[in-house]
C-alpha cells in the first residue's frame, strides 16, 4: 500500500487538531456550552473551514473513535470463522485495555467516556456511526438477511460488554477487579452468537461453546 502524499497527511493532521481542540473545550465547559464558532476561533480557522472537515459539531468528537467504525468488518474479514476472529480480537482488546472494550481506567479515557455517553446529542450521533459498523459487517459476512441479522446482533453484544465494563469502571471499580468478570462476560456472550449464528463460525467451535454453556447451567 503506498504511503499517503503530502495533501493526505497535512488533511489528516487538520482533522487530528480541530477534533483535539474541540474536545479540549467540550471537557473543560460542557459539550452544549461550546459553539462551533468557539472551536473555529480556538483553531485559528473559519467556521466555513470547520465545516468542510467535519459537518456536524457532534462528529468532531466522533473522530477520536471513527477508525473504530469498519473495525469489526475488518476483523471479520480476516478469516474464515468471522465470530471467532471477533472473540479473540475483542478478547485480546480486553488484555491491553483497548478504550473500545470499556475496560480502561486512564483519567483520559474516562472523561472522554464520560463526554460521549453524558451527552445525549453524542449518543444520537454515535447510533448513527454504530448502523455503519453494523451495514459494513453484514456486508463482509455476504449481504443478505442472515448477514444483516447476525451483524446487528455481534455490533450490540460488543456495544453492551463494553458499555458494562465503562459503567464499572465509572463507578469507581478498578481495571483488575472488572477484567475476570469482563472476559468471562464476553466469552459467554460470543458462546451464544456461535450456538445462535453457526453459519459464521466454525462447527468445532460452536460445538465446544455450546457444551461449555450447557455446563455453566449444570
Amino acid at each position: 500500500m503506498n504511503a499517503p502524499g503530502l495533501r493526505e497527511r497535512k488533511k489528516q493532521r487538520m482533522f487530528r487538531t480541530l477534533s483535539d481542540i474541540a474536545v479540549e473545550l467540550f471537557l473543560e465547559k460542557g459539550f452544549d456550552a461550546v459553539s462551533v464558532a468557539e472551536v473555529a476561533a480556538a483553531a485559528e480557522v473559519s467556521k466555513p473551514t470547520l465545516f468542510r472537515y467535519f459537518p456536524a459539531k457532534e462528529d468532531l468528537v466522533l473522530h477520536r473513535i471513527a477508525d473504530h467504525e469498519d473495525e469489526a468488518a475488518r476483523v471479520a474479514g480476516q478469516g474464515p470463522a468471522p465470530i471467532d476472529a471477533l472473540r479473540r480480537h475483542f478478547l485480546a482488546g480486553l488484555e491491553r485495555c483497548d478504550p473500545v472494550t470499556g475496560l480502561n481506567d486512564h483519567p483520559a479515557v474516562l472523561a472522554f467516556h464520560r463526554l460521549l455517553y453524558g451527552t445525549p446529542a453524542l449518543v444520537a450521533r454515535m447510533h448513527t456511526q454504530l448502523e455503519r459498523s453494523e451495514a459494513a459487517l453484514a456486508e463482509v459476512l455476504g449481504g443478505d438477511l442472515e448477514a444483516r441479522l447476525a451483524a446487528g446482533q455481534i455490533i450490540a453484544v460488543q456495544r453492551i460488554l463494553a458499555l458494562e465494563n465503562w459503567g464499572r469502571i465509572a463507578r469507581g471499580e478498578r481495571v483488575e477487579d472488572v477484567r475476570g468478570d469482563a472476559v468471562a462476560a464476553a466469552e459467554r456472550a460470543f458462546a451464544g452468537l456461535a450456538a445462535g449464528l453457526p453459519g459464521f463460525t466454525t462447527e468445532e467451535s460452536a460445538t465446544e461453546e455450546s457444551a461449555t454453556e450447557e455446563s455453566a447451567t449444570e
